[in-house]
């Protein structure tokens, strides 16, 4: 203290009215002049969260393996940089956490929770909360108050060994409601890490907490409030009531001005950056404003993000523009915050205390899961799933702020560390898509409808999908039926959509993305005059579960192939102007429960006029090297041959001698092509022959002689079944695995020709896949 005479105010600093501290200055002039970086406040800090992301990193490696979810590594990495692990030390946590670093941490914190709720409401689309169904509304009315009523009971009755602070009424509803609820921004990040947002029990997960935090916003966390202000002054509850429906009323107004704003954006136009920093500095705003009105400082930033329009162009720029900022860089502040005011030294002088809410807390939990399991059983879902939908519905996220933090904390982090690894081992999403009954090409019968999924992504690969529909030769007593599913990322929202253009209506922010490819599959399916029908479907959804939807889809409509287009592009290749789309294939082709074919247009982009496409497919070339993959290339084939206006020429590679043959699909290999030859040598449109390599190099010689023709269309069998020796020295030789090495090498740009490329993938009957202890076909966690 400067200028201060110390013994006049003896008696104030002995009652510790005055505190004396060495006051630390924020910067350091440099090392250079012999000063210690660590003596001054700012260095302070950033050592602080650069060792808090370095910890956090290091503890997500270590626990990855026990398939535990971000925020347990996050929490566990401000723990230890706090006073329970680094700060044992008193004199280093004193040096470490001066009082100006207490106080940045704490205000930045709060500042990085309150864009956190920001961005939480601003993915949370309200319109889902109507298309909640009544077993949603339930299961979140079993989950809310048999468990709360339980838990307010146990603590009524062990009342008296409560603290002071939780032995009033209104303090145990308010542990109850947070013990008893689960928040969308917890569950949404975990069931996104776990890959299961497109998966049915991921969905009703979602729906069901979105209902669950609408009764409780609405009713139980309302109560609480009034009951904590009625304890000061029966007044009190009725300003709070008051300033509740004033906020309210200013967010519905701001709810308008949001939808003004994307009005009035230009279509495909990102929006003015003036609105988006306005509602950025308007989430501080919001939290001011609710604050002076005595409300909690983050119901401001949550519905002021409730307000603004999720999905683009508003809500997903938003979410673009600070949610890099706010994961990196805010959010290290509160688990930071977390880990400092968590003390597991201060259980031990408090256990007596602590003894009935562990209580509390533990038959809340018990009483939870089972009557989530029991509710979901009455609706007619299945023991696993009712266990799965419980654990997943008892999920805590470290939104709490009690006087015994420090339990409550390590109580929610056990249970959601205990929960998630549960989950996996209990629920497979992939689980309904293989089956035991042939769903193929080669085992559809004759004079049958056959079922298509056909993928879009995007208008460019639209033309590609309707030019390999219009091949597929429709006719009267061969009718396609085809579901066209728009594949469309998700972006500003958390909830996945799967739309049914049928009985549903596609959400404004996203018709601009799709109204085209709709009108033109429209006018294709009329041109076909009844030989193809066209249901029409948009997932919104992420790129990870997006082949939950392509499955899930094919799965019910008792599809036998599925079309999955990449678009082509000379300058950057297949990879480069595809990224992203080569997970949701290679997942599709594991998980499909019929056959895949990885279409890669390479025509240029055409518009239908009137229905017809300007240029059609009439050469195809078939290159036959064997296995069940080949056998359905060949039946695709034969079916397109059928088209008058299509000639096919097929080319069977043999290995010299027959080394390296399978006996058994040799025999399947020359049944179906005798059958295939029999039936088509009479066909002057279909040509035939037989190639005898002896390895890799001579298999690729001939397919470039093959080449010499002009072709349309390259069909090939993608690799089950293929004799090695035929790719024998070009396994290595691969750009994207999920064509094949043969289809890979005739798509790729050292193939001269600009003919399009279909990798044919018969169906994976169960029990043929690759199973893998606490792998892929469980979880698929996020890296």
């Amino acid at each position: 203290m400067d200028n201060v005479d110390l013994p006049q105010y003896s008696e104030l600093i002995k009652k510790g009215l005055i505190i004396c501290r060495r006051k630390r200055r924020a910067h350091p002039f440099g090392v250079f002049y012999g000063q210690n970086p660590l003596d001054y406040a700012f260095p302070l800090i950033l050592i602080l969260v650069s060792t808090n992301i370095v910890l956090n990193r290091v503890v997500r490696l270590l626990i990855r393996p026990l398939r535990q979810p971000t925020i347990i590594s996050d929490v566990i990495a401000g723990i230890i940089i706090g006073p329970s692990v680094m700060g044992r030390n008193s004199k280093f946590f004193s040096y470490i956490y001066t009082d100006n670093a207490y106080y940045v941490i704490r205000n930045i914190a709060l500042l990085g929770f309150m864009y956190f709720l920001f961005l939480a409401g601003v993915k949370i689309d309200m319109i889902m909360i109507k298309k909640a169904k009544r077993k949603h509304w339930y299961i979140a009315l079993a989950a809310i108050f048999v468990p709360l009523g339980c838990a307010f009971l146990l603590g009524y009755i062990e009342r008296s060994k409560f603290s002071k602070a939780l032995s009033h009424p209104a303090a145990m509803w308010g542990l109850c409601a947070i013990f008893s609820s689960t928040t969308f921004p917890v569950m949404y990040p975990i069931v996104r890490e776990l890959n299961l947002l497109s998966s049915g029990i991921g969905r009703m997960a979602l729906y069901t907490t979105l209902a669950e935090d609408f009764i409780m916003g609405t009713s139980v966390f309302l109560i609480f409030q009034i009951l904590g202000q009625v304890k000061y002054n029966p007044f009190n509850a009725l300003w709070y009531v008051l300033s509740f429906i004033v906020i309210a009323s200013i967010i519905s107004g701001l709810r308008y001005v949001m939808l003004w704003i994307v009005r009035f954006t230009p279509e495909g136009e990102p929006v003015d950056q003036i609105y988006v920093i306005a509602i950025l500095l308007g989430v501080v705003a919001a939290g001011l404003v609710t604050d002076i009105f005595g409300l909690s400082v983050a119901i401001g930033p949550l519905w002021l993000g409730l307000a603004v329009p999720s999905g683009p162009p508003l809500g997903a720029i938003l979410v673009e523009k600070c949610e890099t900022i706010l994961k990196h860089i805010l959010m290290p502040f509160c688990f930071m915050y977390i880990g400092v005011t968590f003390d597991i030294n201060s259980l031990s002088s408090h256990w007596s205390h602590l003894k009935p809410i562990l209580l509390m807390i533990l038959g809340n939990y018990i009483v939870k899961v089972a009557s989530i399991v029991v509710s979901s059983r009455l609706l007619s879902l299945t023991v696993k799933d009712s266990v799965t939908l419980s654990l997943m519905m008892s999920l805590k996220g470290e939104i709490v702020d009690k006087s015994e933090y420090t339990f409550l904390v390590l109580l929610a982090t056990c249970m959601t560390a205990l929960s998630t690894p549960l989950i996996c081992m209990l629920y497979d999403p992939t689980r309904p898509y293989l089956v035991n009954k042939r769903r193929n090409i080669q085992h559809t019968p004759s004079n049958t409808e056959l079922h298509i999924v056909a993928c879009i992504n995007g208008e460019e690969t639209l033309s590609g999908v309707l030019k390999l529909l219009e091949v597929s030769n429709a006719t009267i007593n061969n009718p396609l039926s085809v579901y066209a599913l728009c594949l469309v990322e998700l972006l500003g929202r958390s909830n996945p959509i799967l739309i049914d253009h049928e009985v549903e209506v596609q959400p404004s922010s996203e018709q601009s993305t799709s109204i085209c490819i709709l009108n033109a599959l429209k006018m294709f399916e009329e041109s076909r005059n009844g030989r193809m029908k066209i249901h029409s479907y948009t997932t919104i959804t992420s790129k990870r579960s997006m082949y939950q939807d392509i499955c899930e889809l094919a799965f019910s409509k008792k599809a036998s192939l599925i079309i999955l287009p990449i678009k082509f592009n000379n300058m950057k290749g297949i990879r480069a102007s595809n990224q992203g789309i080569h997970s949701v294939n290679s997942y599709v082709l594991k998980h499909a429960p019929c056959s895949v074919g990885i279409l890669v247009d390479r025509s240029p982009h055409q518009n239908l006029v009137n229905g017809i496409l300007r240029s059609s497919i009439h050469r195809l070339a078939l290159a036959f090297l064997g296995g069940a993959d080949a056998r359905e290339a060949l039946m695709y084939a034969d079916r397109m041959a059928e088209n008058p206006s299509v000639s096919l020429t097929v080319v069977r590679f043999l290995s010299q001698d027959s080394i390296g043959d399978d006996e058994m699909e040799k025999k399947l290999d020359d049944g179906l092509v005798t059958r295939f030859w029999v039936k088509s040598e009479r066909n002057n449109r279909i040509s035939y022959r037989e190639v005898v390599v002896k390895n890799g190099h001579e298999t690729m010689a001939a397919i470039r002689e093959m080449n010499n023709e002009p072709y349309d269309l390259w069909i090939v069998g993608r690799i089950h079944g293929i004799n090695s020796v035929l790719l024998r020295g070009l396994t290595s030789w691969s750009e994207t695995n999920e064509l094949g090495v043969i289809g890979d090498y005739v798509a790729s740009a050292d193939f001269d020709s600009n003919a399009s490329v279909l990798s044919v993938q018969q169906q994976i009957l169960r029990g043929q896949e690759k199973s893998s202890f606490f792998g892929e076909s469980t979880c698929t966690w996020m890296r």
